[in-house]
């Protein structure tokens, strides 16, 4: 118990800085930047989905969580959004640095994983762009019920601390039943199953924990997994990025539509690694 604790308000306590600088520039853009610069935002994220594959290969759950923010305010697209859940693969690399893995194989998981997240992110850009709503930075005051009017930074603290508070207790549940259940269950799901596996794998990399990349990632490195089966785990992991998305977008059916193409990408995916016998 004492070990499921601590690796909760861990994980939770590396978000505080992503999440706090968030939500300061979504306050910044509401109270001094004024409708002028959100629809410069709104015009300049042609390149999004690029920048959000490359900003989520960084070995950091936090610009998940960041993007599920920006994404309820209207500031990034769906793309975008898209892109960076895709390509965050939470605790993958420091497990393949902490196990010696070479830097080529480490190479070729990341760069597979950007390209993947770079080509969905502008194809459902080209999509759903046209549906996309008004830039509503507002939605902060809005959703929270806060008195924005002390000031950004009290108002950025005041968003930071609720939101890591619904992270940290979520956290520790899940914590509790992947505790319960076992990482040898979870594994076992995945085994020796070429085009089943990596529909499973992407079901478990859909956990909002870091459980869910741990668990893939050492099944690989040990040999029981294969590469489809990680990769669609790793492209559906996004750390706790749907945790926040769920917190802070009102529309529950567009959740649920992310989360199935973020489920669909991921498994499609990583059954073609396995149906071209990729090897990494």
């Amino acid at each position: 118990m004492t070990d499921i604790i601590t690796d909760s308000l861990t994980d939770s306590i590396k978000l505080l800085p992503f999440l706090f600088l968030t939500y300061l520039v979504m306050e910044y853009l509401e109270h001094k930047a004024g409708m002028k610069m959100q629809a410069a935002i709104r015009n300049a994220d042609k390149g999004g989905p690029l920048l959000g594959a490359l900003l989520g290969v960084f070995p950091q759950c936090g610009f998940s969580a960041a993007a599920s923010n920006l994404y309820a305010g209207g500031i990034i697209t769906m793309g975008t959004l898209m892109a960076v859940f895709l390509s965050t693969s939470d605790e993958m690399l420091p497990i393949m640095i902490s196990e010696n893995v070479g830097i080529g194989l480490m190479l070729r998981v990341l760069l597979t994983k950007l390209v993947v997240a770079a080509a969905a992110g502008m194809a459902i850009d080209r999509i759903f762009r046209r549906s996309r709503g008004e830039v509503k930075i507002d939605h902060l005051c809005e959703q929270h019920h806060c008195h924005c009017e002390n000031g950004i930074w009290k108002s950025a603290l005041h968003h930071t601390v609720e939101i890591f508070i619904y992270i940290l207790l979520i956290s520790l549940a899940l914590n509790l039943v992947i505790a319960w259940v076992g990482e040898d269950v979870l594994g076992g799901l995945i085994l020796d199953r070429p085009i089943l596996g990596p529909a499973v794998a992407g079901l478990i990399g859909l956990i909002p924990n870091c459980a869910a990349s741990v668990v893939i990632t050492q099944l690989y490195l040990d040999g029981v997994l294969g590469a489809g089966a990680m990769i669609a785990g790793l492209l559906s992991g996004t750390g706790v990025g749907l945790l926040v998305l769920l917190r802070v977008n009102d529309d529950r059916r567009e959740n649920l539509r992310l989360i199935g193409m973020l489920y669909l990408i991921g498994a499609v995916a990583g059954i073609a690694v396995e149906a071209l016998g990729i090897v990494f």
